[in-house]
């Protein structure tokens, strides 16, 4: 078969082919017998990605940036991208039903072998025969298996690779919609309406302009928010004896600044759209226009099309529009009226008339589409429910049009009978569909090649237009009669109104609903006279008991050179050394996996904590399982190769927010520790092979539970094997004895003398941190806790000599809270990161207690707001960064910028030729607080929200540039 061949399941034989061996096992091992005979090992890895790394190496690095530097970058290396595409190339995504039943055959030729399940080397020898993949790495099979034995027993089932199979497709399926999602604003914004005479017709213009038709012939004029620009009743009192005139229907003709609108006089009124004042008529019809559309099909020419109730779609063919209407401006008026009669109209050469018999039913909607050339009309009758026509007689058509060019030719006038009797079309002139309880409401699409209808039967049918034996599809969910249907291409998508009030929009290509708004939702009541969307403003309107305005959550549109990661506020990241991965978690509940090499999205999920926000996340010690905390209180364990939720730590009762986890370990027990907003520490044992999903924590402590913290706690930090700390909001550190479960000491976090009188005081610690290193000076164990103070402060505490506070230090040079701190694997250096962005680094080994604060060995701006994660990746010796403005970045130790997850561009972290460096992000770089320091740019204005030190020993001053954002002291 050939490779990543799909094969449809319904065409699948449920035979295997062996191709006439006798065992796959057999002849794994004689594969392996070769391989092993040629030289090398099976055990081997060998890795496809290495000639990148020398491919890359040739180039030298960047020093500048010119325009197009991006493009020539791709020209440089066309090899090294289509080596990227080779290593990215997943070996679950070339898996096709044949080679799934020829894996499951061998996994149980291994199972009546006596062997439940199967260990690396013997699954790596399966997927490369029964896939078909013999040159496919060992460390692409390597990195398969690690997946799928997420802890890190050595051996997978068959049961266990179809889990992970069927979880990450579940996961895809589910991602593709999350891109799909679309949503109103709920609920809707109401105007009242002070009469109780039906809305006949809702249209908008092209500047958004909302325009109403009441049926006593009253148009209203509004903003897209319903406020009132205009109104006007438009209709005459004529004698008392004399019944009022109604509206039946309006459309509105842009293009020539009028408004057109049906009577129950058998009329069709012409307005100025912008005065609303009258400007002519035809009368005389023969029959009530119910239904009017209007549809340009040239410069000055246009169609008029109504249905009416016996059944009968009525075109009027007008061209040179301009001139026409203005001749017949001229005319007698009739009640103020310039009037016309249709019998006198269509004697002027430039109008043509056709009646066509369609329904045996009146019609409830006629439509020209232009794209199509043809005029679309409804009826409730089920065997003329919906038909697809031609506006004139194909036969005969060339010979009206010569007749209509001789006549303006030559000046005569047309000497033309007007006949009322309809025409009835050729059956190759029309499509009929023939559909249960009729049709009342429809929509076409050319772009989609697609028609919707939708009626009684509650049912929205999809159809080929050019093919009326059965419908494409049909989409269930309304459960009232289905009254309006409009598609909107450019999105691929279907609005639905019944008369419910429930409002829907499905996938035209999924064919499923991604958002349903009903009456309660809303807030929309009462029988539904009109409706519309308009595109203008992506907005639906109703005309109800009140008018309503629905109005779709518009995702803002990023400036071009702006990159985000998530399309929510990032909480939280952390990178796997296990995979190589960067797992990034939003408020949106979504929680993304980047390879960490190229910068590139692997795999994505969401819904983790039923849409509430993760708030914090950690690893196992083996890098393969994920721990999320959430808004909702729950800590979950995934495996999030795949997503799938493992376990479920909660607590019984009411459940607070998580505002950190860690995985600990004490003695040989492993556990997962959770604090936040229940102020008490939850220690959870690691216990994977447990049969409950859902489990609880252990008894609290003692201590805890007697003299615990007072205030939320907001960060937990282990330093083995025996030291844990908690902070909290009101500024207090505990340090715990995690073995024996005692308080070991108090810390409060002082105030300096300038800080003492500040109204409003930021005194909470939103992190900690363990320093141990044997060259920090004035500590005895060598052993402190750092901590973020107040006004961008941190306190360093000798936690084991007398829980004292050894000296403090001012990190943010604005004063800025530190949100994150995070240190490097010899416990040397110390990384800060800020409220606005920024990142310092500090060398703690040259910290000395009681002297002026430490100068930071270099800083630059990461973010333009709060950095909600920060880690350091030592063995690349680079820097990890997440922040509630959307985005995860890697920079070097140095503050070079790598790249942001997500980006267009791949990069490769061992060669700063690919990197974004010397550039910045762009948001970065226009952000006012970026500026360099300096006295011109130091003028107070109104946008001045930042204090800068105004002390000597700590005066900001910036020395880079605004293109570097770096600064090396």
């Amino acid at each position: 078969m050939p490779l990543g061949k799909k094969v449809r399941s319904s065409s699948a034989s449920g035979r295997l082919e062996t191709q006439h061996v006798s065992s796959i096992l057999c002849e794994l091992w004689r594969t392996a017998d070769r391989t092993m005979g040629s030289g090398c090992s099976v055990e081997k890895l060998t890795d496809d990605c290495s000639e990148e790394r020398e491919l890359l190496s040739q180039n030298r690095r960047r020093h500048s940036i010119t325009q197009g530097d991006e493009a020539q970058m791709r020209k440089q290396h066309p090899i090294i991208d289509s080596t990227r595409r080779l290593c990215s190339l997943k070996i679950d995504e070339t898996i096709s039903l044949d080679n799934l039943q020829k894996l499951k055959l061998a996994f149980e030729e291994f199972e009546r072998g006596g062997s439940r399940s199967i260990d690396a080397k013997c699954f790596g020898l399966i997927v490369k025969k029964c896939l078909g993949l013999p040159k496919t790495s060992n460390a692409q099979i390597q990195r398969l298996f690690k997946k799928i034995d997420y802890l890190g027993q050595g051996q997978i089932s068959w049961g266990e690779f179809c889990t992970h199979m069927m979880h990450e497709y579940k996961e895809n399926q589910e991602t593709v919609r999350r891109s799909k999602q679309v949503a109103f604003t709920l609920p809707a914004s109401m105007k009242t309406l002070c009469h109780g005479i039906p809305i006949v017709n809702i249209h908008s213009s092209h500047d958004g302009t909302i325009v109403t038709v009441r049926e006593d012939g009253v148009v209203c004029c509004c903003s897209p928010e319903l406020k009132p620009l205009k109104t006007k009743h438009l209709f005459n009192e004529g004698p008392a004896s004399r019944k009022s005139k109604w509206a039946s229907d309006f459309i509105l003709m842009t293009e020539f600044n009028k408004l057109m609108i049906g009577t129950g006089d058998r009329e069709i009124q012409l307005y100025e759209l912008s005065t609303l004042e009258p400007y002519c008529q035809i009368n005389a019809l023969e029959t009530v226009p119910l239904t009017l559309d209007f549809g340009c099909t040239g410069p000055d020419k246009c169609y008029i099309v109504y249905g009416d109730a016996e059944g009968c779609v009525t075109i009027i063919l007008i061209s040179y529009v301009g001139d026409t209407l203005r001749l017949w401006n001229k005319l007698q008026e009739i009640e103020n009226m310039p009037n016309i009669a249709i019998d006198d109209a269509v004697l002027f050469p430039n109008v043509t008339f056709v009646r066509w018999k369609v329904h045996q039913d009146w019609v409830t909607q006629a439509k020209y589409f232009h794209s199509f050339q043809a005029v679309v009309s409804s009826s409730k009758e089920e065997s003329t429910s919906l038909v697809i026509g031609c506006v004139l007689p194909l036969t005969d058509a060339e010979q009206q049009l010569d007749d209509i060019r001789e006549a303006c030719y030559e000046g005569k006038t047309k000497k033309i009978q007007l006949s009322w009797t309809p025409q009835l079309r050729a059956s190759c002139d029309q499509t009929v569909f023939n559909i249960s309880k009729g049709v009342k409401t429809f929509d076409l699409c050319q772009k989609h090649s697609l028609l919707v209808t939708g009626g009684m039967d509650r049912l929205i049918r999809m159809w080929n237009p050019h093919f009326s034996g059965k419908p494409n599809g049909i989409l269930k969910g309304h459960s009232a009669p289905i009254t309006y249907l409009h598609i909107i291409p450019e999105n691929s998508q279907i609005f639905s109104v019944s008369i419910d009030c429930t409002v829907k929009i499905w996938d035209i290509q999924d064919q499923c609903c991604l958002f349903t708004a009903d009456s309660q939702a809303s807030g929309i009541h009462g029988d539904i006279s009109a409706c519309s969307y308009s595109s203008a403003v992506k907005s639906f309107y109703f005309a109800a008991d009140c008018m309503a305005v629905l109005s779709l959550k518009i995702r803002p549109r990023l400036h071009s050179r702006l990159t985000v990661s998530h399309d929510e506020t990032v909480m939280c990241c952390g990178y796997s050394e296990e995979f190589r991965q960067v797992v990034s978690c939003s408020e949106g509940s979504v929680v993304k996996v980047w390879d960490f090499d190229t910068g590139r999205q692997v795999f994505e999920f969401g819904g983790t904590h039923d849409q509430s926000a993760i708030t914090c996340m950690a690893f196992d010690p083996k890098g393969r399982r994920l721990i999320t905390g959430g808004r909702d209180g729950c800590v979950k364990i995934w495996n999030f190769n795949n997503g799938q939720c493992l376990k479920t730590l909660r607590k019984d009762g009411e459940c607070h927010k998580v505002c950190d986890c860690i995985f600990l370990q004490v003695h040989r027990t492993f556990y997962v520790m959770s604090v936040g907003g229940d102020r008490k520490i939850d220690m959870y044992p690691d216990i994977p092979e447990g049969l409950h999903h859902v489990q609880r924590p252990q008894p609290s402590w003692q201590d805890d539970l007697r003299s615990g913290h007072k205030e939320d706690i907001l960060c937990v930090a282990q330093c083995p094997p025996s030291l844990l700390a908690t902070s909290s909001y009101d500024g207090e550190i505990i340090v715990w004895n995690v073995i024996s479960g005692r308080i070991r000491c108090r810390l409060v976090s002082p105030l300096l003398a300038e800080h003492q009188n500040v109204e409003g005081l930021d005194t909470s610690v939103p992190s900690i941190i363990f320093f141990k290193n044997s060259k920090l000076q004035h500590f005895s164990s060598a052993t402190a806790l750092l901590s973020a103070g107040a006004m961008g402060c941190i306190n360093i505490w000798n936690v084991l000599s007398g829980s004292k506070l050894a000296g403090s230090f001012k990190a943010s040079k604005f004063q800025q809270k530190i949100t994150k701190l995070a240190k490097t694997a010899k416990d040397t250096l110390l990384y800060a990161a800020d409220r606005i962005g920024y990142i310092y680094v500090y060398n703690m080994e040259k910290f000395i207690a009681g002297q002026k604060s430490p100068r930071a060995e270099g800083f630059w701006r990461a973010h333009t707001s709060q950095i909600t994660g920060l880690q350091i990746v030592d063995n690349d010796q680079v820097v990890l960064t997440s922040s509630t403005d959307y985005t995860v970045r890697l920079w070097s130790a140095h503050g070079e910028y790598i790249g942001t997850f997500g980006q267009s561009e791949s990069w490769n972290v061992h060669i700063s030729s690919s990197w974004k460096h010397p550039a910045v992000p762009y948001e970065v770089l226009i952000d006012p607080l970026s500026m360099p320091h300096h006295e011109i740019l130091n003028v107070k204005t109104s946008s001045d929200y930042i204090d800068t030190d105004k002390t000597g020993a700590h005066k900001c001053e910036l020395k880079v540039s605004r293109i570097l954002s770096l600064k090396i002291i």
